[in-house]
């Protein structure tokens, strides 16, 4: 399926299937079907991936669709290797999941657990 936008950007394309009602693995399979989305995709992944040192299974977990988000794996990877606070560490691994494919899941679940931390007192 070709999405009806030319040379748009990443997020323009997500956000018409979006609008339409994808999300979370349906949205997934019918952006990895959308010929310009994976073609903008690979021009960009060969050319970030050159610049940044990234793992295969850190390709196919994270979006990384922009400059910026290579960088935010980038200092994640530099922060990890360093001894952080328990806070840091949990901000860290938060951060992370804001570059998977649903990062609602995670927004939802600790947004949820602080709710409740508070709805007890």
């Amino acid at each position: 399926m070709k999405s009806n936008l030319k040379k748009g950007s990443l997020q323009k394309i997500q956000d018409t299937y979006e609008n339409l009602g994808y999300k979370g693995d349906k949205l997934r399979e019918i952006l990895n079907k959308d010929k310009e989305f994976k073609k903008i995709v690979k021009e960009r992944k060969k050319e970030l991936t050159q610049q940044f040192k990234i793992a295969p299974t850190e390709k196919k977990k994270y979006v990384l669709s922009t400059n910026e988000d290579y960088e935010i794996l980038s200092k994640i990877k530099q922060l990890e290797k360093l001894k952080l606070t328990k806070e840091d560490k949990y901000l860290i691994k938060f951060v992370k999941t804001q570059l998977e494919h649903d990062w609602r899941k995670p927004i939802l679940k600790t947004l949820s657990k602080v709710l409740k931390k508070y709805e007890r007192k």
